[in-house]
């Protein structure tokens, strides 16, 4: 039986729980229950806090965990990440009051930043060469400066609301964040073998995010020039109508390019355009 250990409330949380539902894995979820089975794949899951997944995974507790990819390197625990999931994306970033004159990242010498997160903060800081005084607290760091705590904080950024109903402005960006899936180093080889399993079914989800599969009719004089505007994985399928003059095209677009694309088609000739959802797309 795997075992993954997953954050207990959150966002993170949702998006966990989320993306194994659409693995087809059920788990009876119930936050007041700190373990869980899933009903139809030999998956237990582990709910704790994020700051006590990434020991649980490296100590052999829990065999793999999702947790923000920050969360991981501020532990410095001894487990590896496997595969990034694509959602729960931030960054830290080092952030002053916004009516103070920033020149480089020598202003922070010998001030006080305030964090939540002082590994990484020192080993940027050592990556540079500059000697701040970093005091650890937890929670509100960003009231830190106008408190007088702290010259300037280092914390996560996602929508950068929070800054500026602080008067802060963000100054450096140090590291890019988003949930991960990290591992044991010492998993036994039957838990390997259900881990292959779920990364392949993760992967055929993560695959379909943002795609269309797309059907049209496209006239077969027009039919070379259509297939050059598509993007898709590999060629498309084209399949013969009753009508000789026309044929069917099917495809797979990026959401991102999706209305350009689509645009460019109906201009050239492309009609009776059929647009699905893709739930899994095995590559």
């Amino acid at each position: 039986m795997l075992r993954i250990a997953v954050q207990s409330k959150g966002r993170l949380y949702e998006d966990t729980m989320n993306l194994l539902a659409e693995a087809d894995i059920k788990v009876n979820a119930n936050k007041r229950t700190l373990l869980a089975q899933a009903t139809n794949f030999p998956l237990e899951v582990l709910y704790l806090r994020d700051d006590d997944i990434p020991q649980s995974v490296a100590s052999g507790v829990a065999d793999i965990g999702v947790v923000g990819e920050n969360e991981f390197v501020e532990r410095n625990q001894d487990a590896e990440i496997i595969a990034k999931l694509g959602f729960s994306k931030c960054h830290l970033s080092l952030a002053i009051p916004k009516d103070i004159e920033y020149k480089g990242i020598e202003w922070f010498e010998n001030k006080k930043i305030a964090t939540s997160y002082p590994f990484i903060l020192q080993n940027f800081m050592e990556r540079k060469s500059v000697s701040a005084d970093i005091h650890t607290i937890t929670g509100s760091v960003e009231i830190s400066p106008s408190i007088g705590l702290a010259d300037a904080i280092f914390d996560i950024v996602s929508s950068g609301s929070t800054l500026v109903s602080n008067n802060l402005k963000e100054v450096e960006v140090v590291m890019q964040s988003e949930a991960v899936l990290i591992a044991c180093k010492n998993m036994n080889e039957e838990n390997k073998d259900i881990l292959e399993n779920l990364l392949f079914r993760i992967s055929a989800v993560r695959n379909a995010e943002d795609k269309k599969y797309v059907r049209m009719n496209v006239p077969k004089d027009k039919l070379q020039e259509i297939i050059d505007v598509l993007p898709g994985l590999k060629s498309p399928t084209v399949i013969p109508l009753a009508d000789q003059e026309w044929c069917s095209v099917h495809t797979v677009l990026n959401q991102k390019c999706f209305w350009e694309i689509i645009g460019k088609l109906k201009s050239m000739g492309a009609q009776g355009i059929l647009v699905t959802p893709i739930e899994k797309m095995i590559m």
